[in-house]
């Protein structure tokens, strides 16, 4: 390679470096509002738990001035919030559990094996995502009352899962379809079942859309309202978000009180999701390629 050559690389890097698009600043600026718009009420719930009413009331959108730790102190020493975390931790658990457990299997058949109906029945889970659980919650509430599950955890956890079905299943299939039948075939010829095939090759290939719809699944009964709203009379059985229900009709005076108990049951739902937001984009990126 001559002298000539080799001065003309790096000339010709850096005058790419130098003439790569940046964007308009217009879009950042339009991004920054978004963003701004998303965080300012987060924010504005998380810092209002660190004030006083009386500093609420003479400057709403002020910082906390003095610092009020009490009303998160308070919070988290109330045997309340606790037991209604751990509902809410059992039900978003098992919904998840059962939801990728299921869609797995059922995604597993629909991509691996020809059969009459596999389109069909792609296209039957695809049809559940036009049905929200509110369109169907009378009947639900029929369904959940004849099974004797009213009042009962289960009795929000099994609809959970029926309906985080369609999304999980439309996610899982590309990821199972995108596996190469010589993989299958030469794992055939080792002695592997289908069985075996499926749990030393399928689901650690497929790990990032089961990642994925897990974190979804999880995240969607966390935040769950309607449904537990119907099923559950109890106060001992709330999750938190009836419990954010109760607690601020309980102390609609206490507007400080009830910020920070609206935060605490949402920061676990917000560092899930911010810690896994990678493995979130990575799986659906995954799924629209496959």
């Amino acid at each position: 390679m001559s002298t000539a050559t080799m001065t003309a690389e790096p000339t010709a890097r850096r005058r790419a470096r130098e003439t790569v698009p940046w964007g308009r600043p217009s879009v950042y600026l339009v991004a920054t509002v978004l963003i701004a718009i998303c965080v300012a009420p987060v924010m504005y719930i998380i810092l209002g738990g660190f004030r006083s009413n009386s500093q609420i009331t003479v400057d709403p959108s002020g910082l906390p001035n003095p610092w009020v730790v009490e009303n998160y102190t308070n919070v988290l020493t109330s045997p309340t919030f606790w037991t209604q975390f751990g509902n809410s931790v059992f039900a978003a658990g098992f919904t998840t559990l059962g939801c990728v457990t299921l869609a797995l299997m059922a995604s597993f058949v629909i991509a691996r094996y020809e059969f009459r109906g596999r389109n069909a029945m792609f296209s039957l889970f695809a049809a559940g995502l036009m049905f929200p659980i509110t369109v169907a919650i009378t009947p639900l509430y029929i369904l959940v009352r004849t099974l004797g599950l009213t009042n009962n955890l289960w009795g929000i956890i099994l609809p959970q899962i029926a309906f985080a079905l369609p999304t999980t299943v439309i996610i899982l299939v590309p990821f199972l379809r995108a596996i190469p039948k010589e993989l299958e075939e030469a794992a055939a010829i080792d002695g592997a079942s289908r069985l075996g095939f499926f749990f030393r090759m399928v689901l650690p290939l497929s790990m990032p859309g089961v990642i994925t719809t897990g974190i979804l699944a999880f995240i969607g009964s966390w935040n769950s309202y309607m449904l537990p709203l119907f099923i559950l009379s109890d106060s001992e059985k709330y999750t938190l978000p009836l419990g954010v229900q109760a607690f601020a009709s309980q102390h609609s005076v206490d507007t400080a009180a009830v910020l920070a108990f609206t935060s605490l049951s949402m920061i676990p739902a917000l560092l899930f999701f911010s810690l896994f937001e990678r493995r979130i984009v990575g799986g659906l990126t995954g799924a629209v390629k496959g």
